[in-house]
């Protein structure tokens, strides 16, 4: 072969080969993503500064006064309320959903209420209830801001204390390896620079200081198998991975703040661990941070971590200058949204949804999403980029929901979930068929089933239904 015939063909495994990255690197992004799935993306129209802002939950009395303007461009029309009640009576009044249904629909942009049934009563929310925790820990802290977890001297050289700092996702992977959660602190980061001071100081003993929070570890209304459970631990003010005994275990762990001191002792090299409390004015050894609020809130969203959801939960209590327990917890996060013109009432128990003690009006559901897509509360906007996209991520590819008949919601719903044994809800955001972006809460308190399925997917049609329906 010459060296002109060689040259060319290794010319053409050039091409074939950038061709085949060029290939790869499309998968590997969201377009990408989308073509090979066969589903399209909507991306979430943030609205102006300067847009008018939302009405207020009174603007509830105005459901039958609030016509479509008639000549309207088309992606300027917006919903009618008559519209929106044909189009979703008939699934609204599907058997897999109960006799106990609360359902609001608003159009984002103005905040006109199109669907008000029975949004003002108390239900359980389930898992939608963490939209009101992103929303209490946003209001109280900034995006940017992070919680800390430290190391200071023990009583003797050899001892070194591990004090909690309410960072859920610190995390116990080694050195080099991949950790559970984006951003998170490391052990390992703690233990370099325990060792970096101490020298070669033989550490003996690590003490764990969790009194940052205080009270029961988990809530009123939690059965005693969910925590420890693959989806809750007891909540401690000092843990690793989300409660996790290491990282990626499946279940997480019944003495959390422990294991995220064997992490440290551990990464020391050995040694005894047991709780303890920090002496104050102690010499730092050692701090690392959480990655930020805004992020934390995402990852709670998402995937549903009720672990984080707590723990965010006794931040906004502490920031409130409260007690970190469950029902300060509770109370602060109640206040916070109250703060922001929502109306939660004194009906929950926790911050995660988990307790079947707890009790919401769907309203303050479409409350805290209309502020988020709102242009007065830009601080929010955490809250709308952790809601699960149905068919690309989080618990709706989980949950395997709108697939077959409610397939057309696929890449247009975006929502936060909620599960519980008798519970169904959805409550996010959906773009119409004309461009309208809207507000959705939908909550099913006596699903007649065991089976989470049928519920879960008729509570999908009903999103779907908004999507492909200009309800004119």
């Amino acid at each position: 072969m010459t060296d002109h015939g060689a040259r060319s063909i290794r010319g053409v495994l050039l091409v074939m080969l950038t061709a085949i990255i060029a290939v790869v690197a499309y998968l590997a992004v969201g377009s990408g993503r989308q073509y090979s799935a066969n589903r399209a993306y909507h991306p979430l129209v943030i609205p102006s500064p300067t847009a008018a802002p939302a009405p207020a939950a009174s603007a509830l009395a105005a459901l039958d006064r609030s016509p479509a303007p008639a000549n309207a461009a088309t992606s300027r029309i917006i919903p009618s309320p008559g519209g929106v009640a044909g189009t979703l009576a008939g699934p609204l009044s599907a058997a897999a959903l109960g006799p106990s249904v609360a359902a609001q629909v608003y159009d984002a942009s103005s905040g006109l209420p199109l669907l008000n049934e029975r949004g003002g009563e108390l239900v359980a929310p389930a898992s939608t209830a963490k939209l009101l925790t992103a929303a209490a820990i946003l209001s109280v802290h900034k995006g940017t801001d992070r919680f800390a977890t430290r190391v200071v001297a023990g009583p003797d050289p050899a001892t070194v204390v591990l004090i909690g700092g309410g960072d859920p996702t610190l995390s116990g992977a080694p050195a080099g390896q991949p950790t559970e959660y984006d951003e998170a602190g490391r052990i390992s980061d703690l233990a370099a620079q325990v060792r970096k001071v101490v020298g070669a100081q033989p550490i003996s003993r690590v003490l764990v200081d969790d009194s940052l929070f205080t009270g029961p570890a988990t809530a009123p209304g939690w059965a005693a198998e969910d925590a420890p459970s693959e989806y809750a631990s007891p909540i401690t003010a000092l843990m690793v991975d989300a409660g996790r005994d290491t990282p990626g275990a499946a279940a997480r762990s019944g003495t959390p703040d422990l294991a995220a001191g064997q992490a440290l002792a551990n990464a020391l090299g050995g040694a005894e661990v047991s709780a303890g409390t920090a002496v104050a004015g102690a010499k730092v050894l050692a701090r690392v941070q959480s990655a930020p609020v805004s992020r934390l809130v995402e990852q709670m969203l998402v995937e549903s971590d009720n672990v984080i959801a707590e723990v965010l939960a006794r931040q906004v209590a502490l920031a409130s200058k409260q007690p970190g327990s469950f029902a300060a917890g509770a109370a602060a996060i109640a206040k916070a949204v109250g703060g922001l013109g929502v109306a939660a009432g004194a009906g929950m128990r926790d911050g995660s949804g988990l307790s079947v003690q707890d009790r919401l009006p769907a309203a303050a559901l479409s409350q805290v999403l209309l502020l988020a897509t709102g242009p007065k509360h830009p601080e929010l906007r955490p809250i709308l980029s952790g809601l699960s996209v149905a068919g690309w991520d989080g618990t709706l590819v989980e949950q395997q929901r709108f697939g077959d008949g409610s397939s057309a919601g696929q890449g247009v719903v975006r929502a936060k979930t909620g599960s519980l044994t008798g519970v169904s809800a959805l409550a996010g955001v959906v773009t119409d068929v004309d461009g309208r972006q809207l507000v959705f809460a939908f909550v099913a308190d006596q699903v007649p089933s065991a089976d989470p399925v049928p519920s879960r997917n008729a509570i999908d049609v009903l999103a779907t239904a908004l999507a492909a329906c200009g309800c004119r």
